[in-house]
């Protein structure tokens, strides 16, 4: 099935492969967005010829409307610019790769026009699940999961009548560059040795995510909203290999899992093309070279960003908003060379002790916990 698509953040990692998987597979694209990226927004929108352009920054914009003056593509900028392109209506699937809470909105606007979700965002079902996924519900929008690991168990899930049949959902995770170390050698890391992942390359943000294990701890709530299932029937193993992408078990003990090579091609091209597949671009798997597969248990007391958002993942409410705007905040900290690598679960245990969370909240609230944990890191460091 040939799509239309409205790719939020298409200078990113994610945005680029899915524009690599619209040249191979003939999708149209309706709409791109970027921040401020304005030279590769400009090549990409030459190329592809959307109706429209968004950068969110203003300068960006203007600068972008200059450069595509001889064309007929529309550029915006901002939030109204951002939240127009996730509902356009030539749009029929809106890929949000979006990096952070900022995808939210977009995300919930996109729901609203009944798009198909290609859902790249996890920090959107972090800090907003149960808001997202009833929006979705009464709205009729798909939601299918971009991430490796949940495009793996939504893979799995297909030939599943009765989600009454699966005893747990296994969420693997390659560890990152540091599994095994301790806490004295995490304590000596430097920024350029946690944006060398071993397997995957990714942005620089869900890169140190992955160094932390917070991004592991990201899915494990991620996998609660989407699926429907409580904490306890979901699982965490290491997977230093990246081959097994994640695994479902049933009832009768039997196990499937999806297994691939290290190619987020694949699961963009599978959350536009649900329920068919079709040759694309993705590096098919050599079973024949592949290495051992190894499976070991993960260690949240070292990696102390994985046990935070397991406690989270328990507690609910705005405390998952919490935990993702501190780490967002601590984060780009860390990538400014302005505080160490085990300064990021510090300030993200802090910022969870000192903001309050609230049960049931609406947007609003979510929001403002998202902002009050932002401001409780940045107050640590001045």
């Amino acid at each position: 099935m040939r799509r239309t698509l409205s790719i939020l953040g298409s200078s990113g990692s994610i945005g680029r492969q899915t524009l690599d998987v619209a040249a191979a597979c003939g999708h149209e694209v309706a709409a791109i967005t970027v921040n401020h990226s304005v030279p590769m927004a400009e090549e990409q929108a030459r190329q592809f010829r959307p109706k429209l352009a968004v950068a969110v920054d203003e300068a960006a914009a203007a600068d972008l409307r200059v450069r595509l003056r001889d064309t007929n593509i529309k550029v915006l900028s901002g939030r109204e610019g951002l939240l127009e392109a996730a509902s356009l209506p030539e749009a029929d699937t809106v890929v949000t790769a979006i990096v952070g809470v900022a995808g939210l909105e977009p995300t919930l606007a996109a729901i609203d026009a009944g798009k198909r979700i290609a859902l790249a965002n996890k920090e959107t079902l972090v800090c907003a699940g149960e808001l997202v996924m009833a929006r979705a519900e009464e709205r009729g929008a798909e939601i299918v999961p971009v991430d490796s690991e949940h495009s793996a168990i939504f893979q799995c899930l297909q030939g599943c009548r009765n989600r009454g049949e699966v005893r747990r959902l296994i969420l693997t995770a390659s560890g990152g560059p540091f599994y095994g170390k301790s806490c004295e050698e995490l304590s000596l890391v430097r920024k350029e040795q946690a944006l060398k992942h071993p397997n995957w390359a990714m942005g620089a943000k869900i890169t140190i995510d992955s160094a932390t294990l917070m991004n592991k701890g990201l899915e494990f709530i991620e996998a609660m909203r989407l699926y429907a299932v409580p904490p306890d029937k979901i699982q965490i193993v290491i997977h230093r290999e990246s081959i097994v992408h994640s695994l479902v078990e049933f009832e009768d003990g039997a196990i499937l899992g999806q297994l691939g090579s290290a190619d987020m091609r694949l699961p963009i091209q599978y959350a536009l093309t649900w329920p068919e597949r079709a040759p694309g671009p993705a590096k098919p798997l050599d079973l024949l070279s592949c290495p051992p597969l190894t499976f070991q248990r993960p260690d949240p007391d070292t990696f102390r960003c994985l046990g935070l958002a397991l406690e989270c993942a328990r507690r609910g409410g705005t405390s998952t908003a919490i935990l993702n705007g501190a780490n967002e905040a601590a984060v780009g900290l860390f990538l400014e060379d302005k505080i160490g690598f085990l300064d990021i679960p510090r300030l993200v245990e802090a910022a969870l002790n000192r903001a309050p969370a609230l049960d049931s909240p609406g947007l609003d609230e979510i929001l403002e916990a998202d902002r009050a944990a932002r401001e409780a890191v940045y107050q640590s460091v001045r």
